[in-house]
């Protein structure tokens, strides 16, 4: 799986995001011929290599030649909709702009659909969320994760006057997503930026596991007061799943007001949304109730969503949560072959030798096919040898 992880120590826009898009490798020319294909005019884009704090990065600007009207949220659906760009491309650029008109419709007590957007439907900010959706299409991510967003305080001009900061619009986009103060009195997450991050990242938290690709930077106009560098970074490479010594996440909640048949689905969304493990145990609760401890373990980069998922699945309204270390055996996922055909095992590297373990779903599946006993299925692969063993690494 090809993953993304946008490191926003200085905040995010809409510019910074696509502009570490093209240093991390999106071509300018694939990018302008794909944003020929809106129906825009009058704008003349230029993606340039800077330095901030000596480190290079791509900074994009935007000219305008003439005023362009305000446009509604409609408006702008339409014009993503008649578009000639990909239908992944659309689907991702008419996301980011729902969550736009959705938050822009919550601080001014209206309908989305009678949202009219100012500086956010300007013809820049199109460009940059469009150009966003273009560029992950173009380099494959799966999968974006961000690190939480820093906010800075104090007041930044619009057509509505002066706004307290964080914007009305980023408080609301960012419901849900860790966040963290800054003192700063400059505005670190623009509407654009925090709509992009909202839209597309499926999880937050510290750097997820992955062999790096590549690294690209983009740089925003303005110069921090204390002095970092302006810029997002922006790290692409393939999701690693670690083997041995892990750092992991151990959630857990009390349940005494929760019906159990609803553990097998909660915990296979759990596992849907990457839990490492997921443990239901009988336990006695206060006034002598009965009642369980779901526990579950996960990668720190998985456990926002999981908790999410916890509070939405289940009865719980408070969760606790910490770091462990986790050792884990070497594994490979393979088959051996049997008188019933292949049959899916886990060669396993413990420090007394290599062992293969049978997968249970593929023996029972056997078993049912064949009509024959779990435990004989289980006695024929007990008798292979590792050498019988064929597969790769999973």
């Amino acid at each position: 799986m090809k993953i993304a992880y946008t490191d926003t120590f200085s905040g995010i826009s809409g510019d910074m995001f696509l502009g570490a898009l093209i240093d991390a490798g999106l071509p300018q020319d694939f990018l302008t011929k794909e944003l020929a294909k809106l129906p825009l005019h009058g704008y003349l884009f230029k993606a340039e290599k800077t330095r901030k704090n000596s480190i290079s990065a791509t900074q994009v600007s935007i000219s305008i030649d003439h005023d362009h009207p305000h446009r509604s949220w409609k408006t702008i659906h339409d014009l993503l909709q008649q578009s000639k760009l990909s239908s992944e491309v659309k689907e991702k650029a008419i996301l980011i702009f729902s969550q736009l008109a959705e938050a822009e419709a919550k601080v001014h007590g209206c309908k989305p659909d009678e949202v009219h957007f100012h500086e956010v439907g300007a013809v820049d900010s199109i460009i940059d969320i469009v150009g966003a959706a273009i560029g992950l299409s173009y380099l494959g991510i799966d999968k974006l994760v961000s690190s939480p967003l820093p906010l800075g305080h104090g007041w930044v001009e619009c057509d509505h006057g002066k706004l307290p900061l964080p914007a009305p619009a980023v408080c609301e986009l960012i419901k849900d997503i860790p966040v963290y103060g800054v003192d700063l009195e400059e505005e670190l997450v623009t509407p654009t930026g925090a709509a992009i991050i909202k839209a597309l990242a499926y999880s937050f938290g510290p750097f997820p596991p992955m062999t790096v690709e590549k690294v690209g930077y983009g740089a925003g106009s303005r110069t921090p007061a204390d002095g970092r560098p302006n810029l997002l970074r922006l790290v692409i490479g393939t999701s690693l799943s670690v083997e041995e010594s892990q750092k992991v996440e151990v959630i857990e909640t009390h349940l005494d007001d929760w019906q159990p048949e609803g553990f097998p689905y909660l915990s296979q969304q759990l596992f849907d949304k990457g839990a490492l493990d997921v443990a239901l145990i009988p336990m006695h609760m206060k006034k002598g109730r009965p009642g369980f401890l779901l526990r579950v373990v996960a990668d720190p980069s998985t456990a926002w969503e999981l908790k999410r998922c916890i509070l939405s699945e289940s009865t719980a309204i408070g969760l606790r949560y910490r770091n462990e270390k986790r050792w884990t055996l070497p594994r490979e996922s393979g088959h051996v072959s049997t008188c019933w055909g292949e049959i899916m095992v886990k060669k396993v590297e413990t420090p007394a030798g290599v062992i293969l373990y049978p997968e249970y779903e593929d023996c029972r599946r056997v078993a049912i096919k064949e009509k024959v006993p779990l435990h004989r299925v289980y006695a024929e692969i007990s008798k292979k040898e590792v050498s019988d063993f064929r597969g790769k690494k999973g």
